[in-house]
C-alpha cells in the first residue's frame, strides 16, 4: 500500500505535508499537478518545500498544455463539433480541473491499483463540505484554514506575499474568481494581467457573462478616480 500526498502548493496542502513529516506519517511520493498557469511565485514555493522536507516533489502535467486546450484543440462532437478549442472555463464546464489536473493525477495513480494506495488530500476543517472518500489529516487534526496559513509562515513560508493579497493562489488565469481576486491581479501582478487580457482576446467566449477583461479593467481603472 504505498502513501500518496497529494500536493497543490496552497495553504493546506503544505500545512499538511508539513505536518505528516512532523508527526512521523508513511510518505511514500509526493504529487503536484502543474496547469502551466500557476503563479511564478507558486514555483518557487514548491522548491522551497522540496528543500526544506529534502526530498523530491514529483510535477505531473498534461502532454497538451493549457493554452492548447483553450484555443486549438478541435471539439470531435456535440453541437459545437469542429470547434477550435474550449475556451474559457466556467461553472457547467471546468475543462481545465478535468483535463489539466483530475485526468492527469488519475492516470499517474493508475499504476499503484494492484498495490493500493491512499491519497492524503489538503482540505480544512472548516471545508468539510468537500470532503469525498479519501483521507483528510487536517480533518482529523482540526486545522482550519486560517490555522493553516499561520502553521506555514510559523514556518517560513510566505509563497512572496501570495496571501496578502489573495484568499486562493491556484491558477491566476481561471475565470470563476471573485470581482475582487482579479482586482488584486490587476494591481499587484500586471505582467499577469496583461497575459490575462491577450488570452481573452483570442478566446471564442465571454470571460464572465457578466464581464470581459477589459471590462473589467475600465472598472478597476473607475475606481481609482
Amino acid at each position: 500500500m504505498k502513501n500518496i500526498v497529494s500536493f497543490s502548493g496552497g495553504k493546506d496542502s503544505t500545512a499538511m505535508l508539513l505536518k505528516m513529516i512532523e508527526n512521523n506519517m508513511p510518505i511514500d511520493e509526493i504529487i503536484f499537478c502543474d496547469t502551466g498557469k500557476e503563479f511564478p511565485q507558486m514555483y518557487e514555493h514548491i522548491k522551497k518545500v522540496e528543500q526544506y522536507i529534502k526530498r523530491p516533489i514529483t510535477i505531473l502535467k498534461s502532454d497538451k498544455s493549457f493554452d492548447y486546450y483553450m484555443f486549438e484543440h478541435e471539439k470531435a462532437k456535440g453541437k459545437n463539433k469542429g470547434q477550435k478549442g474550449y475556451g474559457w472555463s466556467s461553472g457547467r464546464c471546468r475543462w481545465c480541473t478535468t483535463l489539466l489536473k483530475n485526468n492527469v493525477v488519475n492516470k499517474y495513480l493508475s499504476k499503484y491499483k494492484d498495490e493500493g494506495y491512499i491519497e492524503y488530500i489538503g482540505i480544512a476543517y472548516d471545508e468539510q463540505d468537500r470532503i469525498k472518500d479519501k483521507f483528510y489529516p487536517l480533518v482529523d487534526w482540526k486545522m482550519t484554514e486560517k490555522d493553516c496559513l499561520e502553521y506555514c509562515y510559523s514556518k517560513g513560508f510566505d509563497w512572496g506575499g501570495l496571501y496578502e493579497h489573495l484568499d486562493r493562489v491556484s491558477c491566476w488565469c481561471c475565470p470563476l474568481k471573485r470581482i475582487d481576486e482579479y482586482k488584486e491581479l490587476y494591481e499587484y501582478y500586471p505582467e499577469l494581467w496583461q497575459q490575462l487580457k491577450e488570452m481573452d482576446k483570442k478566446a471564442n467566449n465571454r470571460f464572465r457573462k457578466d464581464y470581459t477583461v477589459e471590462e473589467l479593467e475600465r472598472k478597476f481603472k473607475g475606481s481609482e478616480n
